[in-house]
C-alpha cells in the first residue's frame, strides 16, 4: 500500500510565517520528518523524527520508506521546497525506492530570500537570484554580478568570505550591500554597508546577502 509525502515550506524561521495548509497537513500526517528547528514550530506533532544536517540523508531515506509502506509522512523543509530546499533530494529518494511520483505533493512555503527582497524593498523578479548552499562553485556569480541588476545570494560560507571573494576577483570594495541576518526571528538584523566592511565583520551563518 502507497502512502502520501508531503514536501512542506516552513518559511524563514519564525511560526508567523508558515502557512496554514502546512500546518494543516503536518497535523494530519502520521510522521513528520524535518530539522529540530523546523520541528519545534509545530505543535502536537506526533511520531517525529528530528535530524541534524549530518543525518539529513538517512533521515529522509527513513522518511520515504514510511510512506512506501503506507503512511502520511511531512517532509519540512527550510523556507520553500524549491529554493535551497530539499525537494530534489526527496524526488531522488523516492525514485531509488519506486515510490510514486503522483502520491506526492510540494507545499511551498516563504523562503528568506523573499523576506529579504521584501524587506529591502526589491522586486526580485527582476534580480539575480542565486543559490550556493552545498556549493563549492562560488565563481559562478562572477558573470552576472556588474549586469546592472541586483543581486540576491544565499552564501555557500561566511559572509565575510563572500564579501573578500569578491573583492578579490575584481569588484570594487566600496560596492553596497546588505546583510540580512537570522531573518523572521527578534534578533533579525539587517546591515547596510561596503563590501570591505562586510569582510570585515562577523555574522551567523543564516544569512542573505544583498549585492547592489
Amino acid at each position: 500500500m502507497t502512502g502520501k509525502i508531503y514536501i512542506i515550506g516552513i518559511g524563514p524561521g519564525a511560526s508567523e510565517y508558515l502557512t496554514k495548509k502546512a500546518i494543516d497537513t503536518v497535523k494530519a500526517s502520521d510522521y513528520t520528518v524535518g530539522s529540530t528547528r523546523a520541528i519545534e514550530l509545530f505543535d502536537d506533532v506526533q511520531n517525529k523524527i528530528a535530524f541534524n544536517v549530518k543525518e539529513l540523508l538517512d533521515k529522509l531515506e527513513e522518511g520515504v520508506g514510511l510512506a512506501c509502506n503506507g503512511n502520511a509522512v511531512s517532509i519540512l523543509s527550510t523556507g520553500d521546497p524549491g529554493f535551497s530546499g530539499v525537494l530534489n533530494t526527496v524526488l531522488r529518494i523516492s525514485a531509488e525506492k519506486g515510490f510514486p511520483k503522483e502520491s506526492i505533493e510540494v507545499i511551498p512555503g516563504i523562503s528568506s530570500l523573499q523576506l529579504a527582497a521584501a524587506r529591502c524593498h526589491i522586486q526580485w523578479d527582476s534580480a539575480n537570484v542565486m543559490t550556493f548552499h552545498g556549493r563549492e562553485n562560488i565563481e559562478e556569480i562572477l558573470p552576472v554580478i556588474n549586469n546592472g541588476k541586483t543581486t540576491i545570494a544565499l552564501p555557500s560560507r561566511k559572509v565575510k568570505d563572500m564579501a573578500q571573494f569578491l573583492i578579490d576577483n575584481g569588484v570594487d570594495e566600496n560596492r553596497e550591500v546588505t546583510v540580512c541576518e537570522r531573518l523572521s526571528y527578534p534578533d533579525e538584523r539587517i546591515v547596510d554597508a561596503n563590501l570591505k566592511e562586510i569582510a570585515q565583520s562577523e555574522f551567523t551563518y543564516m544569512c542573505i546577502m544583498v549585492i547592489k
